[in-house]
């Protein structure tokens, strides 16, 4: 966090001379008056300067923008980072020549990744943000496959009689799961075991 403590004949001036040594705008600041100083006889006698605190506001989604660029280039994947924001929510698209490096086996760096950047967004944010990170529509065709090993196994659980494990998955993508075969009532879904093992089980209706 920036600041820097000012002072000038009047608080205005103050505030200038904070915002010239930030390199900053007055939007982008807190300032807090900590003396608004005093006009001495003739301009001379008994003049006291007024004193500011300026602080620098952080951009949480600048942040995780410059977290996530930092990863790219450590990773020798230099990224670009598209930001759309929907309430709580927001997401950010990963685009880059080796971006698969960011995405890993199964999408588990883009996860790691995704979990990483919430946590930089929630230290800097003031309201609490759910981060979602993608790259290359890999989300859609994660989705896609889960749904289609959700129907497979299901299928399997009622042919076979037996409850089916499939591996440990995030919370989102559990719900995918869920979501799938929430109508099909001849199984249930359930979630089993503790973070990061996390995993569901599907199970014949009795």
């Amino acid at each position: 966090m920036k600041q820097v403590t000012a002072t000038g004949q009047t608080v205005d001036e103050a505030v200038e001379s904070a915002l010239a040594q930030l390199n900053t705008t007055k939007d982008r600041t807190e300032i807090n008056v900590i003396d608004e100083g005093k006009k001495g006889l003739f301009g001379l006698f008994g003049t006291r300067p007024a004193v500011v605190k300026v602080t620098v506001k952080i951009d949480a989604i600048e942040e995780a923008v410059k977290y996530l660029k930092s990863v790219g280039e450590q990773l020798g994947a230099p990224i670009d980072v598209d930001v759309k924001k929907d309430g709580k929510h927001v997401h950010f698209t990963l685009s880059g020549e080796k971006i698969a490096l960011l995405i890993g086996k199964r999408g588990q760096t883009l996860n790691s990744l995704q979990y990483l950047t919430q946590l930089v967004m929630n230290r800097y944010s003031e309201q609490f943000s759910i981060v979602l990170l993608d790259a290359e529509d890999y989300r859609k065709r994660r989705n896609e496959t889960l749904i289609q090993l959700a129907e497979r196994l299901a299928q399997k659980a009622i042919r076979t009689g037996k409850s089916v494990s499939l591996e440990p998955m995030p919370s989102y993508e559990r719900k995918v799961i869920h979501t799938a075969l929430m109508s099909n009532n001849k199984i249930k879904t359930y979630s089993d075991g503790t973070e990061p093992h996390r995993h569901i089980v599907i199970t014949p209706s009795k």
